[in-house]
């Protein structure tokens, strides 16, 4: 019953096409496709339908088939049903005239060229769409990207967008110009490199690689406090599982500090906040406490990365962990609980100096909840500050603001 054959071609042309699809092509009695598919074949004698208006072409095409027309072939760039104009056809035209002839897609060569398998890859489209996908998929650190380009959110963009995300991940990109075609051209960059490019070829894919941070630091040249997310080695499969920056310097306030404490920091993940503490005051002790192996690990390796010598890690689960440090803290830092709160909050309140600071650092409203009610039911003195952050982002040659994730951070003393 097949009345209409969508046939996907690359830059290659007709010598791309497997003898059964040329052979398709070449009985057909209407082409349908963009000037350039339609001039891969120059001398077909049948009529030509040009696409201009996606929406008018289809109309045509159903005309045509109304009027009885078979042997209809429209020309399209690789795969019909990827990004293409496939998924368009379907939801117009009754799924039994239509008959799919697939070509390498653009993404299929792009990994291929580089030598990369691609079956774990985030394939996202920034062609006429927004950059929030792309966002979500930096911001979480996925490992392969493919990018689908347009002339707006080109190759520099994308280079730009992640220099403005302070990304705890470095990237690779790779950018694949005229796959398939005489004209072929891939290179890597840097998204120092990228965006001092003269410009790419419109047809163009974007792969982003994540790579470990290896980078040595300069120690000279930190801020004294308020390092920046990226500088810090994190989970590879969780690059943004740390309290950012901007937290980080309201809760170092929080905690209102002074040389020679004992600070804890419970749920320590990379170390980011004993580090910050530890740069600061070095004549401080700092407990890292982290339940995980991978988390302890991490922590020690930013201490080196970071040259600090005053944080002891701690590989153990809260509360138990807690009951074999030192009486006397000073200072507790609460950012991960593990879902034991309130028994790490008892703990707490038996190690606490009299005259110590507990800050917590909450992302759920149940956890919210559990230490407001724990805070009133022991007459503890507490407030509340919630950090609603965004981000400046370019969207092209526009900006934007992207949020963080909400979180509330509670200051808590004993009673006078």
């Amino acid at each position: 019953m097949t009345k209409v054959h969508v046939v996907g071609i690359g830059l290659d042309g007709v010598a791309g096409l497997s003898d059964k699809v040329k052979g398709i092509v070449e009985q057909a009695k209407l082409l349908v496709g963009s000037d350039r598919h339609l001039s891969y074949f120059p001398r077909h004698p049948a009529p030509r339908l040009f696409i201009r208006d996606i929406t008018i072409a289809i109309e045509n095409i159903s005309e045509y088939l109304t009027s009885g027309t078979e042997g209809i072939v429209i020309i399209v760039s690789g795969d019909p049903l990827f990004f293409g104009l496939g998924r368009l056809l379907l939801t117009k035209l009754s799924p039994e005239l239509l008959t799919f002839h697939p070509h390498s897609s653009s993404i299929q060569l792009a990994f291929s060229r580089i030598k990369v398998p691609w079956q774990d890859s985030r394939i996202i489209s920034v062609h006429g769409r927004s950059l929030e996908e792309l966002v979500k998929a930096l911001q979480t650190g996925v490992e392969k990207i493919a990018v689908l380009t347009d002339d707006t959110n080109n190759p520099q963009a994308i280079a730009a967008l992640i220099k403005s995300l302070n990304l705890p991940s470095q990237y690779q990109l790779w950018v694949c110009e005229n796959l398939g075609g005489d004209d072929e051209c891939v290179r890597h960059f840097t998204t120092t490199e990228i965006e001092k490019s003269p410009g790419f070829a419109p047809l163009n894919v974007v792969i982003l690689l994540r790579q470990e941070q290896q980078n040595v630091l300069d120690i000279k040249t930190l801020p004294h406090f308020g390092i920046p997310d990226n500088l810090f080695l994190s989970f590879s499969d969780r690059p943004g599982l740390m309290t950012k920056r901007e937290v980080r310097i309201l809760v170092l306030a929080e905690l209102a500090l002074h040389p020679g404490q004992v600070i804890w920091d419970i749920g320590a993940g990379t170390g980011s906040v004993s580090i910050e503490i530890a740069r600061l005051f070095p004549s401080s002790t700092v407990y890292a406490i982290e339940k995980t192996t991978a988390g302890h690990c991490l922590i020690s390796r930013n201490c080196q990365r970071f040259q600090v010598g005053n944080i002891i890690p701690i590989q153990g689960n809260a509360p138990e962990i807690l009951q074999q440090l030192p009486e006397g803290c000073d200072r507790i830092f609460i950012g991960g609980s593990g879902g034991n709160l309130t028994a790490i909050l008892d703990c707490c309140t038996q190690k606490l100096n009299s005259t110590g600071v507990i800050v917590l650092a909450l992302a759920t409203l149940e956890h919210l909840n559990t230490a407001l009610f724990w805070f009133k039911s022991h007459n503890w003195e507490h407030q509340l500050l919630q950090v609603q952050l965004s981000r400046s982002v370019p969207i092209g040659s526009l900006t934007r603001f992207a949020p963080l994730n909400p979180v509330t951070i509670i200051t808590a003393t004993r009673p006078n």
